[in-house]
């Protein structure tokens, strides 16, 4: 990695969109004399900060990462944005809901989609294009449909599983079944004023495994958050999240394995994804 070739995009980057580097460190959250750094190719950013000076500049990140690649670096691959298409998804869902008369489902999509609309995926790092918010529960619902699921108030929950935390609405307030209400709230996480972050995280999952269908959504989301850290994600906070899915998540697929039979193919696909996932992060890491 060449790290002045890397300072001195960050330095056009700035400087083309009118920014003082005083303004650049206050947008990042570092000092000046880390930015005077950056530029002079005395350091290098790490890859979320990275990441936050190519949105603040209105870059895509890549051309940021690309100027201090040489030709050897680059190994030639092709990222994806998304690994599928969210309208490709929503119809799959709408086809199997009003083929399966699941009615709650099909009202979760069309709610889903209005109240995330204008909201947006985090970035990937080698990718600039912007990913609608949908993509995550649509992505959620159709693996959990693939699994065998049919009840309707768990896809339906699957799909309206954080708008409570990411659009300023609350449970009680959801236009939907008590049952949908209850998993949405189980499946929100808050933390207490008084709380620890882990004490709240207990809290939290000790409330999940009282419900199966609330396992089945936290698993099924972990599943599809696992997928894609790797984009998004610096390697400490990959960690992080990898130490948070073995304390809580996989103890959740062996809760279903031994006291709810009928998730028994859910438990096992989706531990052996996390499982992979994680396995294989670890080694790229180590």
């Amino acid at each position: 990695m060449n790290v002045e070739a890397v300072g001195t995009a960050v330095r056009n980057a700035r400087k083309a969109c009118g920014m003082t580097q005083e303004q650049l460190a206050e947008g990042v959250g570092v000092s000046v004399r880390a930015v005077s750094k950056w530029e002079n190719g005395k350091n290098l950013p790490d890859i979320e900060n990275l990441m936050i000076i190519a949105e603040l500049t209105n870059q895509p990140y890549q051309n940021l990462l690309a100027a201090g690649l040489s030709e050897k670096d680059d190994p030639g691959l092709q990222f994806r944005t998304r690994l599928f298409k969210e309208e490709n998804m929503f119809t799959r869902m709408k086809t199997s809901a009003l083929s399966e008369d699941l009615k709650e489902t099909y009202r979760a999509l069309y709610y889903m989609r209005s109240r995330h609309a204008g909201q947006y995926r985090k970035k990937g790092k080698y990718v600039s294009e912007l990913v609608e918010y949908i993509n995550h529960p649509l992505l959620m619902a159709c693996q959990a449909h693939a699994f065998g699921i049919r009840d309707d108030a768990l896809l339906a929950a699957i799909l309206l599983h954080d708008t409570v935390e990411d659009t300023g609405i609350t449970a009680e307030e959801l236009p939907f079944s008590e049952e949908v209400r209850l998993l949405v709230s189980l499946v929100t996480f808050c933390k207490h004023p008084c709380e620890t972050e882990e004490e709240a995280k207990n809290r939290y999952y000790s409330a999940i495994r009282q419900n199966p269908k609330a396992c089945v959504i936290k698993i099924i989301d972990r599943c599809n958050n696992l997928s894609t850290m790797a984009g998004s994600f610096a390697n400490e906070k990959i960690l992080g999240y990898i130490d948070e899915t073995e304390r809580y998540i996989l103890p959740l697929t062996d809760l279903l394995k031994h006291e709810y039979p009928e998730y028994s193919d859910v438990s096992f696909l989706a531990k052996y994804q996390m499982l992979g996932l994680i396995e294989t992060a670890k080694n790229l890491m180590a």
